[in-house]
């Protein structure tokens, strides 16, 4: 692949789709490994098991579930909702029993040579939330990394246009604030995580696509820690619905935009209303209390709970340390050098009409 450092910010659209975008072999080689692990999990994996264990429903999360992915990073993350949890503490308690279960039979499968894994060592801290393995199987030309995790079916049945009873958030909050486990359970709300992602144009996720390889480049040279990738995906949504919200746009202009935004980081305050909003009192009073902490706040829209983007000042510093070397490189200036500029985007979205602030732009 050629550095994205090099990239002119004309041939950017090109990069992504020679370099980025995902291929036909590729998509169907992770839907494939997706389906066997889908069909063991739902029809197989439980069986045996000593106590009756019944899935609702297995979704796929993650970059592959969003519509998202890089070419060549071939994981997907499968989240179990299990009818045996009934509240996120339970969750919480019982993960690691069901985790093991998994385990033991994926363990039969191999003896049974159906299909070959490989665990990951990072599946077995003391509470594990997540099994993962790499499948290897006959049909597929390469290993596929699964993350699977078990969760609380919180939402039930989803639909289009789907919102949740304000009394899942309710439950959310109390069981999160009582434990100080907040984001802790956002695995179960996967399906809404997806549905803001995946409704979005074409576009848009070529520009998300963009940014997770420059998020990568920069991970490969910094290390850790650096903010979590998703807040990175959070903020290009933001900065397309507050500076653009066109199908067809100037690619640099919004790989620019979210590149400034990292830079303001100690000014960012962002949320969205679209699963959760400030109607119910006591959820109100929760955001209230989330948007008042130290910058930068960005809240998942999926989970209130979930401020994707706070408990790692060191790490946005040094990612933004990063984003202003870059705003010099090829990517974003034309053809006569000339800066390709970016949108005219707030740093901070105001909140709700009794208690409003500021709003900074770009």
């Amino acid at each position: 692949m050629d550095d994205l450092r090099t990239v002119p910010a004309r041939q950017l659209d090109k990069f992504i789709d020679d370099h980025l975008q995902p291929d036909a072999r590729f998509r169907q080689q992770v839907k494939e490994a997706i389906n066997v692990i889908c069909t063991f999990l739902k029809e197989k994996c439980f069986q045996g098991a000593a106590h009756r264990i019944r899935v609702s429903k297995v979704v796929k999360g993650g970059s592959s579930g969003k519509g998202t992915a890089l070419r060549g990073r071939s994981d997907a993350d499968l989240v179990v909702f299990l009818v045996n949890l009934t509240s996120f503490q339970q969750q919480l308690n019982q993960r690691k029993l069901f985790i093991e279960e998994i385990r033991r039979q994926l363990e039969a499968c191999q003896r049974e040579r159906r299909f070959r894994v490989e665990f990951a060592v990072r599946s077995w801290w003391e509470n594990p939330r997540v099994l993962s393995f790499v499948l290897r199987c006959p049909q597929l030309q390469e290993g596929v990394e699964f993350d699977v995790l078990p969760a609380f079916d919180a939402l039930g049945q989803v639909t289009n246009g789907y919102r949740p009873d304000p009394q899942v958030y309710v439950q959310l909050i109390q069981e999160c604030t009582e434990q100080g486990r907040e984001g802790e359970f956002s695995t179960c709300f996967t399906e809404l995580q997806r549905a803001f992602l995946r409704q979005r144009p074409t576009k848009l996720k070529s520009l998300i696509r963009l940014v997770k390889c420059w998020y990568q480049q920069c991970k490969e040279g910094l290390g850790k820690p650096l903010p979590p990738q998703y807040a990175l995906e959070l903020l290009t949504v933001y900065a397309w619905e507050q500076g653009c919200r066109k199908t067809e746009f100037v690619t640099a202009q919004g790989f620019q935009t979210v590149l400034e935004l990292v830079l303001n980081y100690k000014q960012l305050c962002i949320y969205w209303t679209v699963n959760y909003n400030f109607e119910n009192p006591f959820i109100g009073q929760y955001l209230k209390s989330q948007l008042k902490k130290p910058r930068p706040v960005i809240l998942d829209p999926a989970d209130p709970t979930g401020n994707v983007g706070g408990g790692d000042p060191v790490g946005w510093r040094r990612l933004a340390q990063e984003a202003e070397d870059w705003l010099s490189y090829p990517c974003f200036r034309k053809w006569d050098g000339s800066p390709v500029g970016s949108w005219p985007v707030p740093v901070a979205v105001c909140g709700p009409e009794e208690d409003k602030w500021a709003c900074s732009i770009l």
